[in-house]
């Protein structure tokens, strides 16, 4: 499958990405050998393959699950930009 400056002018806008017009051949074809090496990963047999985490098999972490009240409103609020009474102080969203 090969794409087209077109279609990866339309890619560029739909990532908000700002491409100019010289580097759209470069893209297209970057955006192209992805697609291509996907077609390949396609003919790969993966029957009875186990799905993974990483190559090497590992374990999470794990701890009890403990419910606490956290007992650190303020070291919490400190990374905050905008804190009032004791909450995170967000922009209003919808009018």
């Amino acid at each position: 499958m090969s794409i087209t400056e077109n279609e990866a002018r339309k890619v560029a806008h739909l990532a908000r990405i700002a491409v100019e017009d010289e580097a759209l051949p470069a893209l297209a074809r970057e955006l192209s050998g992805i697609l291509q090496f996907m077609e390949q990963l396609k003919e790969v047999d993966v029957e009875g393959v186990e799905p993974m985490t990483g190559v090497t098999p590992m374990r999470l972490k794990r701890r009890e699950d403990v419910v606490t009240t956290g007992g650190m409103p303020e070291k919490i609020l400190s990374n905050a930009p905008d804190a009032r009474e004791g909450f995170f102080a967000v922009p209003k969203v919808v009018e």
